[in-house]
């Protein structure tokens, strides 16, 4: 089938490689010059495991095409994918201009039926917009054209995005007309062979259904940190409590572990999206905004304690840092736990030498002027002379450290782990004093509490 996927960020551009090996004839269109120049010559700019390989496969295939070319674009496919960037305006809500020039797009060059598939998270009722934005231009170019839309958000996990996209747990599907349904049931045959994984249903409810996805695993995230924070204030183990709960198939054990915070592209921007979708319905988000809230504080506890370690005396001081994109498997900086720490470090006079297997040059980009930063190659050469380690970023590669070096080059073994890598009881037979979330001496340290303005405040627990 011919496939036009517009937008070759993360999204489209995973869509795009996975449509293109399954056989689809897949064009990719992008503003972007020099973007799509790279990508011709088999270069991809972000780091997704398997992603790079199977773009050059489509390429050699000649199955994958990129283009700037828009006309292209339009006039290739049956169905077209929008897989364009929705970032968050000031007030929370989504920009929808780059998925409404996809619109215009369509209606200057398209004359075949036409399926229009949003691939973007976008909020509920985007889909009639956008058939109002189109049908509006089409008008006043004075012609006719038929098309539908569709919704068909993506599931994708940055760091296993590719076998995502392979093996879908879900393929959600908003659309009406059976002809309609029958194109995406053979479009998306190749991954639906094993059992019917495809879930029809109307196109605001699969709006809706993204959104709701994403704020939910958002949710448990705040839940079990705010969970963490109060067993640090009641002396309990959130490990212990983390594995009672989840043995609770109700519960389970995923979404469920506690850090600094959660990040990324998705999570924080949808969040927001959804808040403000509520207000403009008139419909209460108080949840919404509680979970977004604790996000927020709890991105600040990492400074918290180490500020409270130190009592306040961090000018001078220097750290060692493992860990900047917000989640393994990823260069995503965006809203990164990371970025939190760093600044709020710098404010206090201290400077940082970190490390990151596949962050740094994106952390480059971002604090191309920082006299504070010094990015180091190796996990090992962050360490001496620093006055503590801090772990942001659970990768692999920071999960079996060498605790004897660490000891060794460190100025004072102390360290400070936002993502609860290790055992407590043992670093501390080892001489090293380790502040986790939720256990262990976190415990110990007086940790403020700044209050956050909700609409329903609410009650914080104090030491």
């Amino acid at each position: 089938m011919k496939i036009t996927v517009f937008g070759s960020g993360y999204v489209g551009l995973v869509q795009a490689a996975v449509l293109a090996e399954v056989g689809h004839d897949v064009v990719c269109m992008d503003v972007d010059q020099k973007k799509v120049d790279l990508l011709r010559q088999g270069h991809v700019s972000i780091f997704e495991p398997g992603l790079a390989s199977l773009v050059r496969e489509g390429l050699d295939s000649k199955r994958l095409l990129f283009t700037t070319d828009e006309k292209l674009a339009v006039q290739h496919g049956r169905v077209a994918f929008i897989a364009v960037g929705t970032p968050s305006r000031e007030d929370g809500s989504a920009d929808l201009r780059y998925v409404l020039s996809v619109g215009d797009a369509i209606a200057r060059h398209r004359e075949q039926p036409l399926i229009l598939v949003e691939k973007s998270t976008v909020p509920v009722g985007t889909g009639d917009t956008l058939r109002a934005h189109i049908e509006k231009a089409l008008i006043k170019v004075g012609r006719l054209l038929q098309f539908d839309i569709v919704s068909n958000p993506e599931f994708l996990k940055e760091g296993s995005a590719v076998a995502d996209c392979r093996r879908p747990d879900r393929i959600v599907i908003g659309c009406e007309g059976d002809d309609v349904r029958d194109v995406m049931r053979d479009l998306y045959s190749p991954f639906n062979r094993n059992h019917d994984r495809i879930m029809f249903m109307d196109l605001r409810s699969a709006e809706l259904t993204k959104y709701a996805a994403n704020c939910m695993l958002a949710t448990k995230i705040s839940f079990i940190n705010q969970i963490a924070e109060l067993a640090e204030h009641l002396g309990a183990d959130i490990e212990s409590v983390r594995q009672g709960i989840g043995a609770d198939t109700r519960i389970g054990y995923h979404f469920i572990y506690p850090g600094c915070g959660y990040g990324g592209s998705c999570f924080p921007k949808d969040m927001r999206a959804l808040i403000h979708s509520a207000e403009e319905a008139h419909c209460s988000s108080d949840l919404l905004q509680a979970v977004e809230a604790i996000n927020q504080r709890q991105k600040h506890k990492l400074f918290e304690r180490i500020n409270a370690f130190y009592q306040g005396e961090l000018r001078g001081k220097t750290f060692a840092l493992w860990g900047l994109a917000f989640k393994p498997n990823t260069d995503d900086m965006r809203d990164a736990p990371s970025r939190v720490l760093l600044e709020e470090l710098w404010a206090a006079g201290a400077s940082v030498r970190a490390f990151d297997p596949e962050a740094m040059q994106e952390t480059q980009n971002l604090y191309p002027d920082e006299s504070k930063l010094m990015l180091m190659g190796t996990p090992e050469s962050v360490l001496p002379g620093a006055d503590a380690l801090i772990i942001c970023t659970e990768w692999q590669q920071f999960k079996a450290p060498d605790f004897e070096l660490i000891k060794q080059r460190l100025n004072n073994p102390v360290i400070f782990d936002g993502r609860n890598l290790y055992d407590a009881e043992r670093l501390e037979r080892n001489g090293i004093q380790y502040f986790p979330m939720g256990r262990g001496e976190s415990r110990k340290l007086p940790i403020p509490f700044s209050a956050v303005a909700l609409t329903n405040p609410m009650r914080s627990c104090n030491t």
